[in-house]
This record gives structure tokens, sequence and C-alpha cells, in this order.
């Protein structure tokens, strides 16, 4: 009897007491507090994700069709830790380009993820693991989740200058003059193309001036892309500075996301990608991050792989993806000049919006104004800013034209 009082006594401790509710993801937590409104008016611009004119999710043709043709014709077996193999060789292509010269050398150790999250938390914890790495150093502003990515890596974070307020512009000066200052090893992230959240790239002859800098101090380029296609509408340029810095002969790691291009937001697959020196290096870099991957989630996705390699390996599903992709690309842009028109009370924004590229937008209100936006029209965005174009067609983009004149034009 007495045993068991002290076990049921056991029993009754609160082993998590101390803890405190941590605070919501300032994405995700925006789409919750956007659902609970009940405003026929309110409008969710926080989470990236495409929506139709009509509001509705968008699912690729291409997609529904690769799925059709799959289905019933494969088993449910465990992949590889590093991935099925046809996926990886189809998503580098796609990425480095099938005319790449150190995809030819072998040079470039690809490995299949879950999403472009997974991937970039694996490269992390490779470079952890396997480098001496003085500081990872990531935008201001980024995407906030960079931070925890590399951070829980055991990696030391730290920013670099990129948006300049005054210029509404990349603050190419802070930059560069944060990369020379940067201790030798140090990697740098870097948007592949429609940096989240400014919607602002640097231009070719800036890329070309960033590897410089970076070749002469020996830092790592670790680039994120999360766009491709959705960026421009076009995979080769919105594949542009990521392949100029390959040409340029340097050891890089590259996460690649097909969550946004593919739509598989709900079936969330990504690909690390590591550029080596020669092919038996990149031979021992899988051998690597498979190390790593064992003790995360042992498999990647089998179906979403393919989906995706489905479509790439298919002339005729490839090219109905790319049409489609690019009219998605296109639409982001057509509400960028539609916002324009109805924006000329705030110049400012709107020499902004002619600069961007992508599913974002940064706005420049600052969090009284966001909040105002919120509280007032319901319009739900970051506090950073930041909008996501997707959320806006036909229907409610005049309404959050007027809001954005009401709450940033006095």
């Amino acid at each position: 009897m007495q045993r068991l009082q002290l076990l049921q006594s056991h029993l009754c401790i609160n082993l998590f007491a101390h803890l405190e509710e941590a605070p919501a993801d300032p994405i995700l937590g925006t789409t919750l507090a956007c659902s609970r409104d009940t405003s026929p008016r309110k409008i969710d611009l926080g989470v990236g994700t495409y929506r139709t004119d009509e509001g509705q999710p968008f699912v690729f043709t291409a997609v529904r069709e690769a799925e059709r043709r799959i289905l019933g014709n494969h088993t449910k077996e465990y992949l590889p830790i590093d991935g099925l193999e046809r996926f990886n060789t189809l998503v580098r292509d796609l990425l480095f380009g099938a005319d790449s010269l150190a995809v030819a050398e072998g040079r470039v150790a690809s490995i299949q993820t879950i999403s472009g999250t997974g991937s970039l938390r694996v490269g992390a914890e490779f470079l952890s693991a396997n480098l001496r790495i003085p500081a990872v150093y990531v935008p201001r502003p980024t995407w906030d989740n960079h931070f925890g990515l590399f951070g829980r890596a055991g990696l030391f974070v730290r920013e670099y200058p990129y948006w300049n307020a005054e210029t509404k512009d990349v603050d190419f000066a802070g930059l560069m003059n944060a990369l020379r200052n940067a201790a030798t090893g140090s990697v740098i992230v870097l948007h592949g193309c429609a940096h989240n959240p400014t919607g602002i790239d640097p231009t070719p002859e800036q890329w070309r001036s960033i590897a410089d800098v970076m070749e002469n101090r020996n830092l790592i380029p670790y680039f994120d892309v999360a766009y491709q296609g959705f960026a421009t509408g076009d995979l080769a340029a919105d594949a542009w500075s990521l392949r100029y810095f390959v040409s340029r002969g340097f050891n890089l790691l590259a996460s690649q996301s097909f969550e946004k291009n593919f739509g598989l937001y709900g079936e969330p697959i990504g690909a690390l990608h590591v550029v080596c020196q020669d092919a038996p290096t990149a031979a021992k870099v899988v051998s690597q991050v498979k190390l790593v991957i064992r003790p995360l989630y042992s498999s990647p996705s089998l179906h979403a792989a393919l989906i995706v390699s489905s479509i790439l390996g298919d002339v005729q599903l490839r090219q109905q993806w790319e049409k489609e992709l690019k009219t998605l690309a296109g639409r982001i842009q057509g509400i960028r000049t539609q916002l324009i028109a109805e924006l000329q009370g705030l110049p400012a924004y709107c020499s902004i919006l002619s600069k961007q590229v992508g599913m974002f937008s940064y706005t420049g209100l600052n969090p009284t104004q966001c909040h105002k936006l919120i509280s007032k029209w319901h319009c739900y965005l970051l506090l950073n800013g930041r909008v996501s174009l997707a959320g806006l067609n036909s229907s409610n983009l005049k309404y959050f034209a007027q809001a954005l004149l009401d709450v940033a034009g006095k």
C-alpha cells in the first residue's frame, strides 16, 4: 500500500509546470487570428500560399495528372535515406541547369529532404557537424525561421544589412561592408530569388560584386531557393544568381523547395545540394548528410517525390507545369500593377512595388500601422509590414488599397 501511494504521489507531479506558453509563430499565428475574425471583409495576407482570383487553393493540372498516373502503380516502401534517385537528378538539373559543368563532373551532392525548411535544417546540422563555422549571416530582414534553423543546430547567427528604409531598395553599401568584415569561413545565407520579405533582389552587377567579396574573404554561400519560377515566371532567370556563383567555382550549399512552385504545401518536399571541389568529395558529403538525416526522420516522402519527378521527367507534363507556373507568376505581378494604379496617393510604396518580384511585398509599414490595418480594416499581415499578394484578388484589392491609404497616407 505504501509503495502504491508513493507511486501515485510521483505520478501527480506536474513535470512541465515550469514551462511558459511560447509565442505564436508570426506567420501561422497571423493566419490563425484571421480565421477567428468574423468580419466578411477580412483578408489573410500572412501565409505565403497561392490563391486563385476566387480566393481558393490552386492545384496544378500537371500535379493532378501526375497523381493519376502514379496512383496504384507503386508500393509504399521506404525510400533510401537520401531519397529517390530520379527525383534528385531531375531537381538538380532544374536548379543548376542540365548543361551545368559542376553537374557533369559529378561535383554536386543532391539529397531529397522533407520540405525546404527540412533542407535548411539538414544543411545547418551538416555544417555544424563537419566545419568550424565562425558565424552564419542572414539578411536583415529575412524569413524569421532562418534564425531558429541555424541557431538550433548550434551555429552562431548574425545579420547583415539588406533593406535600406530610406531608398526602399537593397542596402548594397551596408551589405558589402558586412561581407568585407565577416570572419573568414563564415556562411552567408542568400535568397536565390524573390527575397523574403522585401521582394527585391540584387541586380546581376551587384551579385557579381557580392561574389567578388565572398571569394576574396573565403565566405561560404548558402542559397535558399524557395521560389524558382515563382519570381519572374522564368525558371532559368530565377536560378541565375546561384548558377553564377557555381560558374565562379564556389563550394556552396543550396536548399530547394517545391511547396510554392508545385503547389505541394500539404506534401512538403525539398532538396539539399552541396557543390564540392570534385566527385569523390561529393560522394563523401552524401554519406555524411545521410548520417544527419537518419536520426532526424530516416526517410523522405515517396509520394511527393514521384509527383515532382513524374512532371519533370515527362515532356508534356513539364510543359504544362511551366505554362501554369508562368501564369501564376504573371498574375501576382498583375496584382502589383493594379495596386500601383490604386495607390497613387502613396508614391513611396508604388516605387517599392514596381521593383519587387515574387509573392511577397514589403510595405514599409511600422508595427503601429500594421496593428491599425488589422484592427480597423481586418487586413491581416505580419507586423514587419510584409504582405502576401496571393491573398489579394479582384473582389478585395480595392478594399485593401483603401485601407493602406487610410493607414499610411496620413
